[in-house]
C-alpha cells in the first residue's frame, strides 16, 4: 500500500462524510455544507489516499506567520496505527517551522497524549500555559 499525499481542499462532500463518520465525529457531519465551507477557507489541508480512497487529513486554521491552529487530524480507523497521522503532522511542522506557537485541542486519552508528545507538543497542564476554550 503507497499512501498519497495532496493539498488539494476540494474534497468531496462523500468522500469527508465516510472519512469524519468513521471515526465518530459526528458534529462535523451535521451538517456537510458547514464542514465543506470550513474545509475550503482553512488556511491549509493535506489529504492522504489510497489510490481514490480519502484515508486521512490534517487541517489547519491560522495565520501561517505567528500562530497555526491544527483543527483536524483524522485517519480512517482501517487505516490508523501505519504512521499516517505521524506523516501528516510531519508535513504540518515542516512547512511552518518558523511558526512560534503551534496549537491545538483534543481528547485526553493516553494513546493521544503519547501521538502529540511524540511530535513535541506539550500538554498545558504539564508547564506554564494555561488553556480555556468556549463550546456552544
Amino acid at each position: 500500500m503507497k499512501i498519497k499525499f495532496s493539498r488539494d481542499k476540494e474534497l468531496k462532500l462523500e468522500q469527508l462524510e465516510k472519512l469524519y463518520n468513521d471515526v465518530e465525529w459526528f458534529a462535523y457531519t451535521q451538517d456537510l455544507h458547514v464542514l465543506h465551507q470550513a474545509i475550503s477557507q482553512s488556511l491549509e489541508v493535506i489529504s492522504a489516499w489510497d489510490e481514490e480512497e480519502l484515508v486521512g487529513l490534517i487541517r489547519i486554521v491560522g495565520d501561517g506567520v505567528t500562530i497555526i491552529y491544527i483543527q483536524d487530524i483524522l485517519v480512517l480507523k482501517a487505516y490508523q496505527n501505519q504512521g499516517i497521522a505521524t506523516q501528516l503532522m510531519q508535513e504540518v511542522l515542516d512547512k511552518y517551522a518558523h511558526v512560534r506557537q503551534k496549537v491545538l485541542l483534543t481528547e485526553e486519552t493516553p494513546d493521544v497524549r503519547h501521538f502529540y508528545e511524540k511530535n513535541g507538543f506539550a500538554s498545558c497542564d504539564k508547564g506554564t500555559l494555561v488553556a480555556f476554550a468556549k463550546f456552544n
